[in-house]
């Protein structure tokens, strides 16, 4: 019998269902409400390098995912996450950051969570079980060819994501689908199927724990490496962030003269000179030329420091 089954609510449904990894009782854990509160916290923090290791296990598959979700960012595509609870939040944290870090657009970083942008601090109960919205929903942002749909579920049957997935595929759009269950349907249905093996929680069936943990690496490494794969990333300086904040200009001046040599005050006068863009100003400075040129040397190289200084 399959280890995976369709979320429903009908009791013969689930009596006819084998258990899931990630709902399985953990039987190393038993007597987990009776241990001293000391060896409780270790328990709680051992457990989660087993998320580091599904993950490290799941290396490949990441690394196709970059490969295959390159050329639809070089063309203009989106990243589109689409997720419900714990999965859909990561998601949305996920793409959130991508701004500030690496000056990815907005409109190029959609999240979709069931249940609306509501159920991201409250649950909204049976959104994830509304195939049909997740399709609608995804319909709705105007999928297409050049987007990359990255649906995430503990379970990996979550009819919602389910649902944006066959829209998705239906549009031409590259689906990876990321789950923590063998065989789920989410990575089954997903041209790229990510597996995050971690098995069963301590607390048992809370995938907000080592499950969750590990999707959030999972997603962490899959739009990090396709940012410095965008050019986002010089040596490994962050050099496409942001400066939005106080915390962000010191961090942009302390990037473009730890890149350059130059002193912080003539890192900040480069910089101010092209709205605090880092990648600019370093060029700029490490080839004693205007900003306006090394504009032009980024854009013949494609957004590339290396290539530019090159």
């Amino acid at each position: 019998m399959s280890n995976w089954y369709y979320t429903d609510s009908t009791p013969s449904a689930r009596s006819n269902t084998a258990m899931l990894n990630t709902e399985t009782p953990s039987q190393a854990h038993a007597a987990l409400d009776q241990y001293p509160t000391a060896e409780l916290v270790n328990v709680f923090v051992d457990d989660q390098l087993k998320a580091v290791q599904a993950v490290r296990a799941a290396g490949p598959r990441i690394t196709a995912a970059v490969t295959a979700a390159l050329p639809r960012m070089e063309a203009g595509g989106r990243l589109i996450y689409v997720g419900a609870g714990t999965s859909g939040r990561l998601g949305v944290l996920d793409s959130v950051e991508l701004y500030p870090t690496f000056s990815w657009p907005h409109e190029r970083a959609v999240a979709l969570l069931a249940g609306g942008d509501g159920a991201m601090f409250v649950a909204v109960e049976g959104a994830e079980d509304d195939h049909e919205q997740g399709m609608a929903d995804l319909a709705g942002v105007d999928v297409g060819p050049d987007d990359v749909v990255i649906g995430i579920a503990a379970s990996g049957s979550t009819p919602y994501v389910l649902g944006a997935l066959k829209t998705a595929r239906a549009a031409g759009a590259l689906t990876l689908g990321f789950a923590n269950n063998p065989g789920a349907p989410v990575i089954e249905q997903a041209e790229i199927g990510i597996l995050l093996d971690t098995g069963p929680e301590v607390v048992s069936g809370s995938t907000r724990l080592k499950a969750g943990t590990a999707q959030k690496i999972a997603l962490n490494t899959f739009s990090s490496a396709l940012m410095v794969r965008l050019n986002k990333v010089y040596g490994n300086l962050m050099v496409d962030l942001k400066a939005t904040n106080a915390k962000l200009v010191r961090r942009a001046i302390r990037l473009t003269s730890f890149a350059t040599g130059a002193d912080e005050d003539a890192a900040r006068a480069t910089l101010e000179a092209c709205g605090f863009h880092v990648k600019t100003a370093i060029v700029a400075l490490s080839k004693q030329t205007s900003v306006e040129q090394a504009q032009a040397l980024l854009e013949a190289a494609r957004g590339s420091v290396r290539q530019a200084l090159a």
